[in-house]
């Protein structure tokens, strides 16, 4: 039974800019007035400086992440800048945005991109076992054109039913439009069992190797008497 999932696609986001005159230590004046600079490149374009309002750029780079295509508008450019979010730098101490990145891509081109992987629900192996759901894989690597990366892939936990159940990268399924670089057996996701359980399943097979060696020293030590009799007896007579 393939595991129940979803393939969210989400529409393109755009993000409504100025041209930046203000460049070089001087941009600190922009932050202070709670503006963010912008850097816009790519290929077949020349790279401009660009400025937007903090908030507005923080909403959108928090919902595009790096795989969300969003369209960069600038005055006076008939351009339609189709572009992912490349770099984000925050204040070391603040935490503040400080600057982003943008590079603009060729719609018609494929691009690669990292996607989320989303668990959702409550696996029967963690609510009725005491298991750990795990995620070792939180996104794989697709190639796509620009405007057919998804959003995310969301797998559903509920098949996730004991503690030899897991998901792989084969699990996710794609439209013929979007290829996952990574491997079909990458791990995904996957249920560990209580560590009380691990540790009592150690302990029995501990024991049953103790066993086993307990039968055979018993079993050479049995073999030494027997043959010391038969020399007593004739010792004696």
């Amino acid at each position: 039974m393939r595991p129940t999932q979803e393939f969210d696609q989400m529409e393109g986001l755009t993000l409504d800019t100025n041209k930046r005159e203000i460049t070089g230590k001087k941009v600190a004046t922009l932050r202070r007035d709670g503006i963010t600079p912008i850097h816009l490149y790519g290929n077949g374009i020349e790279s401009q400086s660009l400025q937007c309002d903090t908030a507005t750029v923080s909403k959108v780079i928090l919902q595009a992440g790096t795989n969300i295509p969003v369209t960069v508008t600038v005055p006076g450019d008939s351009q339609e800048n189709v572009c992912f979010v490349r770099e984000v730098q925050y204040h070391p101490v603040t935490d503040r945005l400080i600057h982003v990145d943008f590079m603009k891509v060729d719609v018609t081109r494929t691009v690669r991109a990292e996607v989320p992987i989303v668990i959702s629900g409550l696996s029967p192996a963690v609510r009725n076992m005491g298991g750990t759901l795990l995620q070792p894989l939180q996104s794989v690597t697709v190639e796509a054109l620009p405007m057919n990366i998804p959003s995310m892939f969301s797998l559903n936990s509920d098949l996730l039913i004991d503690f030899d159940t897991n998901f792989y990268v084969s699990d996710l399924e794609t439209p013929d439009n979007i290829n996952i670089i990574n491997d079909d057996e990458d791990l995904v996701a996957g249920v560990v069992a209580p560590r009380i359980e691990r540790e009592t399943s150690l302990d029995v097979d501990g024991a049953e190797e103790s066993d086993e060696t307990d039968g055979s020293e018993d079993e050479a030590g049995d073999g030494s008497t027997e043959g010391d009799g038969p020399a007593n007896e004739g010792g004696d007579s």
